[in-house]
This record gives structure tokens, C-alpha cells and sequence, in this order.
């Protein structure tokens, strides 16, 4: 009996241990995993700051003598104003558009269950962007909209609308529908039920839709290589401009790739509640 009251007290002290021991090993590990995932971005800050000779010591890793001078070589001689005003063109119009055409889309698939034109979308998602890279640079060219803003806009539709539509199909789905049928009794039309009740209802997944839109806009290289030139560049394309055939300008290479990658981040810290409110919509019903 007394054998087995010592075994139970061992018992409640190791789980006890094991309680208390769980928040450290949970913390060191979240640390681990930050630190391997923000290690490459913080190591892009500091190189842009960073002479050429002091980006590639190890021993200048992390004390050297800051400068400024690669961001004023962004600036100064690479021009890198118009690709900036270029991307948020593109970007700003192809999400508009996409929410424009995929809100009313993904309302009438969810309400409707149309899910073979569901699931034709999302084979469009599938299918790599640089398919109807030819296509649609033989169809610009007979318009003659090479290099205008019109033409990378419509091209990132193939991107942005499907992934707005279906990540908003779950967000109209998690959606009552009492709320729709009571409006349509009091004499509201489907339209006037879409404009005045669901969009009202619908901004986190809204707003959630437009940033990953507008991110994937701002980073598209694929169609900016066939339809863009001198008057469209956009950012990931300029960025070619700092890699020559014999030497790369490492610093100012780091010192733009934080001038993209800041907006992102702005974007992201301020519209952070509606993403967790969108991405999480639809996951629970009930």
C-alpha cells in the first residue's frame, strides 16, 4: 500500500514537472521556428545597409558601419520610383477588377451550388500563368496594348480572380441565409440583398481577398517579362536591373527588395484582424 502510494506521488510530480516544463519547450521551439523564418529578411536588412565588401564577411554579419548609399543608388540610378508607381497601377486595377467580377461570382456559386462552374475555376487556378503567356501576348499585340497598364491588369485576372472567388465562396456559405430570405419578403430584389446585407456582412473576407489579390499582383514577374517595357516596368522585373553579366550590386539588390517587401508588410500589420477574420470564415458551421 505504501509502495503504491510513493509510485502515485512520483506519478503527480513528473506530470507536475511535465505541466510546467510544456510553456518553455512551446516557447524555445516558436523561437526556433521565428528565428529560421525571419533570419533571411532580417539578414536583407542589414545587407542593405552594408557596403559591397561587408555583404560578403562573415565577420561584418552583424557589426559594421551602416550607410545609406545603396538606397540613394536605388533612386539615383536605377530609377526605381516608376516601377513602384507602376506596380501599384497594376495591382490597385487588377484587384478591383477581380473583386468587381468575383464577388457577385462567388455569391452566385454558394447560393446557387454551381459547382461544376465552381470547379472549372479553380482548374484555371491550377493551370501554371505562363500558359496563356503566348496567348495573350499574341492577342495584346494585335491590339497594340504591349506595354500599357491595361494589358498586365487584365493578365493578372487569371491569378486573382479564381482566388478571390474561392475564398470567398466559404464566406458566403458560413453566411444565414434567414437574413436573405427575411429581405426578400420585406420586398428587397437579390441585388438589393447582395448590396445592403451580404457586402456589409462580408468585409474581413473582403478585405482578406483584396491584400492576397494585390500581393500576388505586386509580385507577379511571369507577365511583366512578355508585356511590360519601358513605360510599365514593374518592381520584380527592375530588379533584373541590379544583376549584370559580371558583377551583381548586391546592396542596392538588398536595399530594393526591402522597398517591396515594406508596403506588403504595412498592408499586412494594418489589416491583420480582417485576414484572421477571413482566412478562419467558413471553418465552423452551425
Amino acid at each position: 500500500m505504501k509502495a503504491n502510494l510513493q509510485e502515485d506521488k512520483h506519478v503527480h510530480v513528473s506530470r507536475a514537472v511535465l505541466k510546467r516544463g510544456n510553456p518553455m519547450f512551446f516557447y524555445a521551439g516558436l523561437a526556433a521556428v521565428l528565428l529560421v523564418v525571419c533570419f533571411p529578411f532580417i539578414w536583407m536588412i542589414l545587407a542593405s545597409f552594408k557596403m559591397q565588401v561587408q555583404i560578403m564577411s562573415m565577420d561584418k554579419l552583424f557589426i559594421f558601419q551602416p550607410t545609406l548609399n545603396n538606397y540613394r543608388t536605388v533612386f539615383s540610378e536605377y530609377e526605381f520610383v516608376k516601377p513602384i508607381v507602376n506596380s501599384a497601377i497594376v495591382g490597385v486595377a487588377s484587384t478591383a477588377l477581380s473583386i468587381l467580377l468575383g464577388l457577385p461570382a462567388a455569391y452566385a456559386i454558394s447560393r446557387y451550388r454551381q459547382n461544376i462552374l465552381g470547379l472549372i475555376i479553380l482548374m484555371v487556378r491550377f493551370i501554371p500563368g505562363i500558359t496563356f503567356l503566348i496567348p495573350w501576348y499574341i492577342i495584346f499585340s494585335r491590339l497594340g496594348l504591349v506595354d500599357t497598364h491595361f494589358a498586365l491588369s487584365l493578365s493578372h485576372l487569371l491569378i486573382n480572380l479564381p482566388f478571390i472567388i474561392w475564398i470567398m465562396i466559404p464566406y458566403f456559405d458560413s453566411l444565414p441565409r434567414e437574413l436573405e430570405e427575411a429581405a426578400i419578403v420585406d420586398g428587397s430584389s437579390v441585388v438589393g440583398v447582395f448590396l445592403r446585407i451580404i457586402l456589409p456582412l462580408s468585409i474581413p473576407g473582403v478585405v482578406t481577398a483584396s491584400l492576397l489579390s494585390f500581393i500576388f499582383s505586386w509580385n507577379n514577374l511571369v507577365f511583366s517579362m512578355a508585356l511590360s517595357g519601358g513605360n510599365t516596368q514593374t518592381l520584380p522585373l527592375a530588379i533584373f536591373n541590379f544583376i549584370s553579366y559580371a558583377v551583381i550590386d548586391w546592396g542596392a539588390l538588398m536595399a530594393a527588395a526591402v522597398l517591396i517587401t515594406i508596403p506588403i508588410l504595412i498592408l499586412s500589420l494594418l489589416a491583420q484582424r480582417f485576414i484572421i477574420q477571413g482566412l478562419t470564415a467558413g471553418a465552423v458551421k452551425g
